[in-house]
């Protein structure tokens, strides 16, 4: 019986020890309503081990890319560039409507709803991940 009760307990212990990792889900992108605009890019960071920012994100399909957030300012909603954006160890930071985002500038013709395209997120621990995001119409949220 003291066996099951200490390898159980070791169990446990280890449990708290696993590594976290840095990852990034749920990324999609809403098309521009109107061609010549710029679309924009969500997903969520979740932090690993150690916190760490994230600075940039790039696509093959937009010529420039800009990390930004929307605030509430004085009645008024505005949006803000942000130079890089601090994901806290074990934290999950969200880029969504309304909130921060990235801004996807002069998108290549292809680029339509139902389609996906390639994100490259890079972090200030030299980490970089890739991932495929689903391109939405403008309007659609899922």
């Amino acid at each position: 019986m003291r066996s099951v009760v200490a390898a159980l307990g070791m169990a446990i212990a280890l449990a708290g020890c696993e590594q976290a990792e840095l990852g990034v889900a749920d990324a999609w992108v809403r098309a521009p309503a109107v061609s010549g605009r710029p679309g924009a890019a969500y997903f969520t960071v979740t932090g690993g081990g150690e916190a760490t920012n994230l600075l940039a994100v790039s696509s093959p399909v937009a010529v420039r890319t800009e990390l930004h957030e929307m605030k509430h300012d004085g009645g008024m909603m505005t949006m803000t560039p942000l130079k890089d954006v601090a994901i806290p160890a074990r934290a999950t930071v969200k880029f969504e409507p309304g909130g921060k985002h990235v801004m996807l500038y002069d998108l290549a013709p292809g680029v339509r709803a139902g389609t996906k395209v390639p994100l490259r997120i890079a972090f200030a621990n030299g980490k970089t991940i890739e991932v495929e995001a689903e391109v939405r119409a403008p309007g659609q949220e899922k």
